[in-house]
């Protein structure tokens, strides 16, 4: 393939690039204008739209979250809200909404107390995303480095301490952000809970149609997945309690 072919592949790929960047940035700015209008479905039809084709994000899932929410389509909202926070976990609009969906529905799980100081840990990893905790970590890190060469390269004793002290709060911050970071980003992997999609569905004692029947759960309700057998998925409550239900009634988070 001669040079000038090559060159005319490459504009003719990135045109096709630009328009379909184009299109999916017009879809969400249609979307956007169907909700100002309160054409709420036709809203969540564009945000759709506009995700298969340009991506997901935190705003996104909020926008979609929103749209659901306005057609009164709770469990869909609630599950958009909270992928949202996936992505954005200290955004106090998408918690503030994802609470006015959750009092919509028919399920109010009391969570089991939690110690005082897994409160305040999950409160500081949800400060930053990922990322932000994975710069944070290295940016500590060298401040490290720096205490480390003022402790053992210079000769005055008031920069020594100072290297010493710096260095020594450096690491520990190193730490606990490479920790947090890995944290929020298992998180988004792991996916480890569930919104369900059934108007009611009985909670079994085991993986089948036989088990006994423990409670009655409703759509919209929060899980956390504890294990799979087959197309049988084990379910926790925030509120401790355990059981089955048939996977093809959740949709993951």
């Amino acid at each position: 393939m001669s040079l000038r072919k090559i060159y005319i592949l490459t504009i003719l790929l990135c045109s096709v690039w630009s328009v379909s960047r184009v299109n999916a940035q017009s879809l969400a700015e249609q979307a956007g204008m169907a909700y100002q209008k309160g054409d709420y479905a036709k809203a969540v039809e564009l945000y759709e739209q506009s995700g298969e084709q340009d991506g997901t994000s935190a705003a996104y899932f909020y926008n979609l979250g929103n749209a659901y929410y306005k057609c009164g389509r709770y469990p869909d909202a609630i599950l958009n809200y909270e992928r949202s926070l996936l992505l954005d976990s200290d955004n106090a609009d998408t918690r503030f909404n994802l609470e006015m969906a959750q009092a919509r529905i028919a399920d109010k799980i009391e969570p089991l107390g939690t110690f005082f100081l897994v409160q305040w840990s999950t409160a500081v990893r949800n400060l930053f995303p990922s990322n932000v905790w994975a710069v944070i970590a290295v940016v500590a890190f060298l401040l490290f480095l720096v205490g480390v060469v003022l402790y053992f390269f210079v000769e005055k004793v008031v920069l020594r301490k100072i290297g010493f002290f710096a260095g020594l709060l450096a690491v520990l911050v190193a730490i606990g952000a490479n920790h947090f970071a890995s944290e929020q980003k298992a998180r988004i992997i792991h996916r480890d809970s569930a919104i369900i999609f059934a108007p009611t569905i009985t909670v079994k004692s085991s993986p089948s149609e036989s088990g006994t029947d423990l409670f009655v759960l409703h759509e919209g309700t929060k899980v956390y997945l504890m294990d799979r057998v087959g197309e049988w998925s084990e379910i926790r409550l925030e509120d401790g309690n355990r059981g089955w239900i048939p996977t093809d009634k959740l949709e993951i988070i």
